[in-house]
């Protein structure tokens, strides 16, 4: 065997070693990605509406009770200074909220029934202004309506990104330095349709 052979057997070897010493260092990134996604998963409360259906009528339903919802907002949810206490809040006006939604559609010629309850709700990758947060599981304040077949909307109830009067406390406040930059980053980064697919697998497996 020449030399040229065993260059060329000494460059595969290389190559070799530096993918597997890539690939690992991926896997250890990912890991330390997915773990940030995780931990502020448990630090977040959001609010999520779900319409009738997809048509047009129940779209314009959901953004109506939203609405109607978010205007109540300084009565419904008062000032929390931890996600814990923001879903005792969020427990002791569940009715407030059915009863809110529920004037809402009857003014707007709808008899549906609305259910609001605190929920452990899967969601998928959602961007809600400069704020991206992974796929995962998540406590909600989910509100149906009628059937809750419909495309749904959600926002953050805490750390409050759509209901800035119910709280002082920010994002910056409650996540840390690395879970911020878990969710200050773009919906379209790779990483998430990873946490994606790996939450999916991970609840056909469950």
């Amino acid at each position: 065997m020449g030399k040229r052979f065993w260059v060329k057997q000494s460059i595969a070897l290389l190559c070799a070693l530096l993918l597997t010493a890539g690939a690992v260092m991926a896997v250890s990134a990912f890991g330390e990605f997915q773990k940030n996604c995780n931990s502020l998963s448990e630090k977040v409360l959001r609010l999520h509406v779900l319409a009738n259906s997809d048509s047009e009528a129940d779209q314009q339903l959901k953004l109506k009770v939203r609405d109607a919802i978010l205007q109540e907002s300084d009565r419904l949810f008062q000032q929390s200074d931890s996600k814990e206490a923001a879903m005792v809040q969020m427990a002791t006006h569940l009715s407030d909220v059915e009863q809110v939604a529920e004037r809402t559609l009857r003014k707007n010629g709808c008899d549906l029934p609305v259910t609001a309850a605190l929920k452990k709700v899967k969601f998928n990758t959602r961007t809600y202004g400069n704020i991206t947060l992974p796929a995962g599981d998540y406590d909600a304040l989910q509100v149906e309506i009628g059937a809750a077949k419909g495309k749904n909307w959600w926002c953050v109830l805490f750390p409050s990104l759509c209901v800035p009067s119910s709280t002082n406390v920010q994002m910056e406040d409650v996540l840390t330095q690395d879970e911020l930059q878990v969710v200050e980053q773009s919906g379209y980064d790779v990483r998430f349709k990873v946490v994606e697919w790996y939450e999916a697998v991970k609840g056909w497996i469950s």
